[in-house]
């Protein structure tokens, strides 16, 4: 009898990540948990009573090329090779480019969001290749469709991902390997409570990890989640740039690293 399928997903110490790896383990999936606060996942699992036997957890930071490569060596060794691999760990912080400690906080966005995924990704690609199958999901997200004042960083980050996963599908597609991009819009997470500006269609994420399951199952290549905000991603594409500037002058900005 074969082991159950295999998702490995980072950043599931809180918020989306943790979703979706109730939302897989609720399917029968076997989890390979990663994030930097191990503590939090154990404690998430205990009270989720989750069997032992039906999770590993994994120490390791994405920002650090060998961490979470090690991590990824770690889980095929001790699990296998994983079915779907979510690279979901990231980081929003608002930067200032005027001001230099920004251009710190800039680097560690591109470190987490962009080489982070591409770590996370690259220990499965040749054996799942070899395989003929498996499933790489990256998540980027609406800020990744237009920038944002304030947001440089998160924005640019988000759209590199955007592209990366579109190159990397077409890649991989003739290998059996799909490559899945989700594009949340606000969900209620650590990394959205604390925004000083309204967010339309705020999702909770229980309801988002839904819907992004689905999604992963269906292996659609590309998705915005909720709907509504795939129909505000379409619209803001279209705006013309005086139109798009005149829209958000005024707006509030993402805190800064030390703002209070």
């Amino acid at each position: 009898m074969s082991a159950p399928a295999l998702v490995f997903i980072t950043g599931a110490s809180s918020g989306i990540g943790q979703a979706l790896a109730l939302r897989f383990h609720r399917a029968g999936y076997r989890l390979a948990l990663v994030a930097r606060r191990v503590h939090e996942i154990e404690t998430w699992a205990a009270a989720q009573q989750l069997p032992a036997d039906s999770y590993s957890i994994y120490s390791a930071d994405v920002s650090d090329t060998a961490s979470i490569v090690a991590a990824a060596q770690d889980c095929l060794v001790h699990q296998g090779l994983p079915d779907v691999v979510i690279a979901n760990a990231g980081i929003s912080v608002g930067v200032d480019t005027a001001v230099r400690a920004d251009l710190d906080v800039i680097q560690r966005t591109f470190a987490t969001n962009n080489i982070g995924m591409a770590a996370t990704f690259h220990p499965f690609i040749d054996a799942m290749a070899a395989r003929g199958s498996g499933t790489l999901v990256g998540i980027g997200s609406v800020a990744g469709i237009r920038g944002l004042p304030g947001h440089g960083a998160y924005c640019a980050s988000k759209a590199a991902v955007i592209s990366y996963c579109e190159s990397l599908r077409g890649e991989l597609r003739p290998l059996g390997v799909r490559v899945v991009t989700v594009c949340p819009g606000y969900v209620d997470t650590p990394l959205t409570q604390r925004n000083r500006y309204s967010m339309p269609f705020l999702m909770q994420p229980e309801d988002f990890a839904e819907q992004a399951y689905r999604t992963i199952r269906a292996g659609v290549s590309y998705r915005v989640i909720p709907w509504q905000m795939g129909v505000v991603a379409k619209l803001l594409r279209l705006l013309p740039n005086p139109l798009f500037d005149r829209v958000l002058a005024g707006r509030p900005r993402k805190r800064r690293q030390n703002d209070s």
